[in-house]
């Protein structure tokens, strides 16, 4: 992959099918390929490989920058998700017509598209170099980055698409937010925040044996087995107090002489602000449905016609 995409001069539009053949949970981990995909979400971004033979080899950056769509079933790693625009798809209902794809009808059809939108780009490369497009409130830190182009090539193509642009970036990246508690700590986090309600401590063992109840989480089979008292304070010892401590079990009491281990919210409340979604958030399946209302399958807007000098 890093060879085919390193040539400049002819560098592809990557299309990984079954991507969660790749990472999925059979998956071996590949973490030479999602580290080449992490690298190249940026146009700086290199794998170093050795080249040559035997003793003569030397090590070598391959540019991995490519544009890049992936189409699987469920979510990928973490770090693939966070560089990526995420769109949800769902399986045709059976009262919904598509028109079937047949490739000798429309690849000529997408040739054509794709030299049209070409020859547009030629036209409008020079304007945006160094533009900074202005970007929707609270779109910051990697979800800018990756809508940023995005947005100035709306606002390039003018009319209504830097408006649909903006209104597609807060929804895309709102229902990518709402839908994932991003890894397993923060999932813990997320859901122990729900179970703590207004509680100001909890017992270990209620703990665990609510987290256990949930239907839609790992818990009641992490690891092939449901968790432990001992992972609970592992993986809750990666996070800290306001006060910077680790997060740890503490002596609750449950009697004029007896007590057990347990948490308190006050000891969650700074990780739970800091890794955890907004509990107002819409969820994916609304946000994605406004999405598919501002953009239907029948949408024939023409395209901004690129001047005939620029053609190629």
């Amino acid at each position: 992959m890093f060879r085919t995409v390193s040539d400049a001069d002819a560098r592809p539009t990557v299309l990984f099918d079954e991507i969660d053949t790749v990472f999925g949970p059979k998956a071996a981990g590949n973490e030479d390929l999602r580290g080449l995909i992490n690298s190249g979400h940026r146009r700086s971004g290199v794998v170093l490989r050795c080249v040559g033979d035997g003793g003569s080899q030397t090590v070598q950056p391959f540019p991995v920058y490519a544009a890049l769509a992936m189409g699987g079933l469920g979510d990928r790693p973490d770090t693939i998700m966070s560089r990526s625009v995420i769109i949800r798809m769902r399986r045709r209902a059976p009262n919904e017509d598509v028109e079937p794809c047949r490739e000798r009808v429309h690849k000529p059809q997408g040739n054509a598209l794709r030299e049209r939108l070409a020859a547009w780009a030629d036209s409008v490369r020079d304007q945006l170099h160094d533009v900074w497009p202005e970007l929707p409130e609270g779109i910051s830190d990697r979800p800018a980055d990756v809508w940023e182009p995005l947005i100035a090539v709306a606002d390039a193509a003018g009319g209504h698409w830097p408006e649909r642009a903006r209104t597609a970036c807060v929804q895309l990246v709102t229902a990518s937010k709402a839908n994932d508690k991003g890894s397993v700590g923060i999932r813990l986090l997320t859901d122990l925040r729900d179970i703590f309600g207004g509680a100001e401590r909890m017992l270990s063992a209620e703990l665990l044996s609510r987290l256990a109840e949930l239907d839609d989480a790992p818990w009641a089979d992490l690891d092939g087995r449901p968790i432990t008292a001992r992972a609970l304070a592992r993986m809750l010892g990666d996070y800290v107090t306001a006060d910077n401590d680790p997060i740890k079990p503490r002596n609750i009491k449950t009697g004029p002489k007896s007590s057990a281990k347990g948490y308190y919210a006050s000891d969650l409340s700074d990780a739970w602000l800091r890794y955890c979604p907004p509990r107002s958030e819409e969820s994916a399946t609304a946000a994605t449905a406004q999405v598919r209302a501002l953009f239907p399958v029948a949408d024939t807007d023409p395209l901004p016609d690129a001047p005939a000098a620029a053609a190629p």
